[in-house]
């Protein structure tokens, strides 16, 4: 038997620290983590890594149910995939046990729970963007660049000569601005 941790955040600028402290206290052996969207499962190659790598007794640590799974059927689909293998899961944070009938019920109750959650934390993303517009603002981070010069920007990128970080430090901003205004000017282009 092996206690085998997963731990996931969803963005790049979060950090797994403390869940990477609490699965090593846990007792894990191994640890899979990621950086992903909980909402789809595609993008969880690290997810996909930790489950295939389970065997007959081992167990699933997790942080919390939600790092795992954000919906009821993801949730469901890998207690299936688990049942199979022979494997159980057992969350830090929460009183969790999959080897009884009653156990099963409390995760399926708590990943029904963060899947209302998440919902309902995007009904109201919706509800501030549309509030937003009413108020003329358009939703998105301001654009660290004016359109003028964001024009003349994805101008010199196209004439050549001179690369992306170059283009960062003459303007002033983060290659990842002069990599975001070329993308637009490319999605624009594809739209004519």
């Amino acid at each position: 038997m092996a206690f085998i941790g997963y731990a996931r955040v969803s963005t790049q600028d979060q950090d797994t620290a403390l869940q990477l402290d609490a699965l090593a206290k846990a007792g894990c052996t191994d640890i899979y983590q990621e950086k992903a969207s909980g909402a789809s499962r595609r993008g969880r190659q690290e997810l996909a890594r930790c489950l295939a790598s389970l065997a007959k007794g081992d167990v699933l640590v997790v942080y919390k149910i939600d790092r795992i799974a954000r919906s009821l059927f993801d949730l469901l689909a890998i207690l299936r995939q688990l049942e199979t293998v022979g494997a159980t899961i057992k969350s830090v944070t929460e009183p969790l046990d999959t080897t009884n009938s009653m156990g099963v019920f409390v995760v399926q109750i708590l990943g029904a729970v963060a899947q209302l959650e998440r919902s309902m934390i995007r009904e109201r993303s919706i509800a501030g963007q549309i509030a937003a517009r009413a108020r003329g603002r358009l939703p998105g981070r301001v654009r660290a660049l004016p359109s003028d010069d964001e024009a003349a920007l994805v101008a010199e990128y196209a004439a050549g000569g001179i690369t992306q970080a170059g283009l960062a430090t003459k303007y002033g901003v983060s290659t990842s601005v002069v990599k975001r205004a070329i993308q637009r000017v490319k999605q624009l282009g594809k739209g004519r």
